[in-house]
């Protein structure tokens, strides 16, 4: 079982950055790959980025790339999700999420693929 908290949200102007960071506990966290994913008030749940357990490779919603940086602390039992240049439209509660049943590429953007989430956090963006 891995345990998930998020921190790291709240409110900022278009144009400004956050840090998401999402603390584990539990199993050994360098076993898992590490996803961020988002919903929006009447809006589905969409993956954001996502991050392999070895390697540091790392994916990305196409809106998000250039803007968003994933990353992750193994040592630390840590994600974190940089967010520059911040956009109204990425308001949303943001929630990250744990797996080891990835095995291709597009694994890492089905988010019922990540049996573990956290709790999420609220990133707004005023215009």
């Amino acid at each position: 079982q891995v345990q998930l908290v998020e921190s790291g949200g709240g409110l900022v102007q278009a144009g400004g950055s956050l840090r998401l960071t999402c603390t584990a506990s539990g199993r050994t966290f360098g076993n898992y790959a590490m996803g961020w994913f988002r919903q929006a008030p009447g809006k589905e749940r969409e993956f954001v980025a996502a991050i392999i357990w070895v390697g540091g490779g790392t994916y990305y919603q196409a809106s998000v790339k250039g803007r968003f940086t994933i990353s992750r602390d193994n040592a630390k039992n840590s994600a974190y999700l940089q967010m520059n240049s911040l956009e109204p439209e990425d308001t949303a509660v943001y929630y990250c999420a744990a797996t080891r049943g990835v095995h291709a590429s597009s694994d890492y953007f089905n988010g019922n693929l990540y049996p573990y989430w956290g709790q999420g956090t609220q990133v707004t963006v005023s215009s």
